[in-house]
Parts: structure tokens; sequence; C-alpha cells
């Protein structure tokens, strides 16, 4: 067994005895699968592209959780839980009286007939870093919409890392015909850290959900995430999820079609700098009739950084007139850019209609071309393609002030990958 998965195991049995006992019991039984495992190797088929050799010379850098407070997102009106190297910093009771049936309590302070009842009944068993998170993640909210409420204020969730290691866990439960919006944003300092943050949505019958991911950690940052959706009865989820590269940095994504008619709209972008890597693994469930969902992946990959993608979409034996598509497009900035891209489709009904595919290029080179003989530079010409290439997903963000701080944020990354792009 690995060094670093040696402390993992002695740091979590020591973190589970100052536990609430259903949280206890759930550990112990991680606790009990890790101890059947060991850290992946490039010989394991879901981590062949990652080096997680260097967990065990991992060194954090020194983190303070005083000196961050969060930017608003100009022209949102939004609930704003602030987490610092996995410690919330939020006071519950500062946040005022909630509207009408929405109910946030700490993870440590959950009931069990609240938290239990989504707590590793989303995430699959199979995720390796979930795992770890269920040992380590000490801190993290939960969240719960009652029966019939559309909750009209945006719940912010926002992580900064600063250094040192944070880990943290969500649990959002949408009741019958419940809506509700929740923008994830981690972000954070260059310096050497560590983070898990994993969070689980249980979507009940005609239940709506706006959800965003926002994994802007760069640098030295090591990252391992999750998403992961239940969907019910003619429940629907709007999904985005945006990452960028840093040192190591993977998410996992899971749509669990548990009911009937479901529809689940799932966007994501990943921009890649310099020797940066980012591994997005997606997987859909089709367990019932009648279920939709698209996935809409697009990527743009700098020098010798490293892009990889595994979509997988699993048509069970009676989920009959399902619709399931997937496409993954990338775009690569130099010749030393990599991407790594495998759409999996894996059918056994017979009344079925699925589509999967995957591209990869450079920029058009007479749509280039065009643009500097209009007068516009070539560095300009290169971040218009680019931008154009992704903001057809963000145009989709239902919230414009969202749309518009993602739009400006990913405008000012790609500029900072111009100097990257080949001047062939």
């Amino acid at each position: 067994m690995s060094h670093w998965l040696t402390q993992v195991l002695a740091r979590g049995s020591q973190q589970n005895q100052a536990t609430s006992p259903w949280l206890e019991t759930a550990r112990e039984e991680s606790l009990a699968a890790l101890h059947q495992r060991d850290l992946p190797t490039r010989k394991t088929e879901d981590w062949r592209y990652l080096p997680l050799g260097i967990l065990n010379r991992f060194e954090p850098a020194t983190a303070d959780t005083g000196a961050y407070q969060a930017e608003p997102l100009p022209g949102l009106e939004s609930l704003d839980l602030v987490f610092v190297n996995g410690v919330l910093l939020t006071a519950l009771e500062s946040l005022g009286p909630l509207e009408p049936g929405l109910t946030i309590t700490t993870l440590a302070d959950a009931p069990e007939a609240t938290g239990a009842a989504v707590y590793n009944q989303v995430k699959p068993q199979r995720h390796f870093f979930g795992l770890v998170n269920d040992l380590l993640a000490s801190t993290g909210v939960v969240i719960s919409v009652a029966e019939g409420c559309a909750i009209k204020t945006p719940i912010r969730l926002v992580h900064w890392q600063s250094g040192g290691e944070g880990h943290t866990r969500h649990l959002i439960h949408l009741a019958k015909n419940a809506e509700l919006c929740v923008i994830e944003q981690h972000q954070g300092s260059d310096s050497a850290s560590l983070n898990t943050s994993f969070s689980e949505y249980q979507i009940d019958e005609g239940a709506r959900l706006h959800q965003s991911r926002f994994a802007l950690q760069t640098g030295n940052a090591l990252n391992f995430g999750g998403c992961h959706f239940n969907l019910s009865d003619n429940s629907q989820l709007h999904s985005t999820l945006v990452g960028f590269g840093s040192q190591l940095a993977r998410l996992d994504t899971d749509i669990n079609h548990t009911g009937q008619h479901g529809h689940a709209l799932q966007n994501a972008i990943y921009l890649l700098g310099e020797k940066e890597l980012f591994d997005l693994h997606s997987n859909v469930e089709h367990a019932n009739p009648n279920g939709t969902s698209e996935q809409n992946v697009r990527g743009i990959v700098g020098d010798k950084g490293k892009a990889v993608f595994n979509g997988r979409i699993h048509i069970h034996r009676y989920a009959q007139k399902t619709l399931a598509e997937l496409n993954n497009r990338n775009l690569l900035l130099t010749r030393n850019a990599e991407v790594y891209t495998k759409p999996e489709l894996e059918i056994y009904a017979d009344d079925v209609r699925c589509a999967h595919g995957a591209t990869v290029a450079e920029l058009d080179s007479k749509a280039l071309y065009y643009m500097q003989s209009r007068g516009i530079s070539q560095a300009d010409a290169r971040i218009m393609l680019n931008f154009g290439f992704i903001n057809e997903l963000i145009e989709q963000i239902d919230m414009a002030p969202v749309a518009e701080w993602l739009q400006a944020a990913l405008k000012d990354r790609i500029s900072g990958l111009r100097h990257q792009a080949s001047e062939e």
C-alpha cells in the first residue's frame, strides 16, 4: 500500500471518532473499502494518464484560513457559503431568515433523516477519491428544499485553497416539484495544495435543479472532485462544468436516471495552459424508460497540456425509449498539446436513439487568414476563434450575471494562453 494512502487511512480512523452516529457508520464502510484498495497506477484503466505517484511526495504550502474574502458575482444576488482550505468560514446564523422551504445545516450537525438519505446514496463507491473524501471531509453543508418550493436565490458554495489540504462534502436534496440553483465555485492560489470536494444531489419527482461547478484552480494544486445526481420521475437537471488545468486535476460526474421521463443537459468546458493536466470522467446511467440526456463537452489545450475525457452512457435492458447524446470537441493550440478522448455507448435496450462522437483539431487556418485580412492581429484572431468555440455553451446558462462573469473569466484565460499558440 502506498505511503500516502496509509496516512489517509490512519487520519480517517482518528477523525471518525468525532462524528455523528450515522456519519460514523457510513465512514466505517468506506474505510473498509479503502483497506481493500491501493493508489491507482498507470495500469489502472481509469487513471492511466494521471501521475498519482506525486501524492507520495506531496508537501503542501502553509495555509491561512483567515486571509480570504469571497468576491460577489456582479449583478447576482446569491446566498454565499465560503470555505477556505476546507474550513467553513460562514456562520449559518449570519445568513438571516431563509426562504420558506429552504433548510441549510452543516454536515456535522445534519440529522440522520436528512444526511443519511443522500450521503453515499448518489456517489458510486467505485470512485477512489470519493472514498478518500468520505474519510477526510469534516466540513460541508446539507441543503434541503421542501416539496413544491421554488427557491429564487441561488446558493453559491465558494471554495478557496491557498495551500495545505481541504476536504469538503455537500449533500443537496430537492423534494417533489422543488426548484433550486447551486453554484460551486473552486479557486485558489498557485501554491502547492491538495483538495477533494464531492457533491451529491437527490432530485425527486418533478424537481428542477440548475447546477454549475467552476473548477478554476491552477498552478501546483492537486484537485479531485465529483458531482453526482439522481434523477427521479419527470425531474430536470441543467448542469454546467468548467475546469482549468493544474498540476493534476480530476473531476468525476454521474447522472443516474432512477425514474422515468427525466431530462439531463450537461455542458462542460476545460481550458488547459502550458504543461497543465485535466481529467474529466462522466457516466450516465439510464436505468428506466423514457429518459433523455445530452452532454456537450469542449476543450482547449495549450502547449504540452494534457486533457483526458472519458464519457460513458449505459442504457439498461428496460430503458426503452431513451434518447441520449454525447459529443466531445477539442482544439489544440500547438502540436505538443495532447488530448485523450474516449466516448462510450453501452446499450442493452433495442428501442433507443443514441449518438456519440469526438473530434480533435487545430484552429481553421482559413478562418484565421480571413480575420487577419480584415485587420485583426493573429493573436486577437486566435482569441476570438477560441472563445467562439466555447461561447455557445456559456450562452445556455440561464442566469445572465453568471454567464457574463464566466465569459470574462474565460476570455482572460484564453488571452493568457495566446503566447502558446502556434505562429505557423
